[in-house]
Parts: C-alpha cells; structure tokens; sequence
C-alpha cells in the first residue's frame, strides 16, 4: 500500500473529506488530492504535516528483497 492509499484509508475511517483534511491538518486540498492518487513528486514535510495529523510517522526500514 502507498503512502497516499494509507492516509485516504485513515481520512475515512475518520470521517473527514479532503476539503476538512486540508482544512485541519493545514495543508493545501490539491497536495491532498494528489497524494491520495500516489502523485510521485510530493513534499516530505506536507506528507510529514498530514501523518502528525493522524498520529502517525515516517520511519526507514530496510527492505527485506534487497
């Protein structure tokens, strides 16, 4: 699961649109929207800003296949 479907996934287990998740987690509805269709290109500190939001983190791990 990508970074953006998690965080849709926790938008509506809480019962937000992106409309109020923008709102709240004060960041811009576009960088929202883009993140949630997994746009390639986005900041880290907005991804950051949204995870906080939720009480969630960024965290490196390495990844077993390699």
């Amino acid at each position: 699961m990508h970074i953006g479907k998690k965080i849709q996934e926790l938008r509506k287990i809480s019962k937000l649109t992106q409309v109020a998740l923008s709102a709240r987690a004060g960041v811009g509805l576009r960088f929202i929207r883009e993140l949630e269709r997994g746009k390639p290109t986005v900041r880290l500190d907005k991804v950051v800003q949204v995870l906080e939001f939720f009480g969630y983190h960024l965290e490196v791990v390495k990844n077993e296949r390699a």
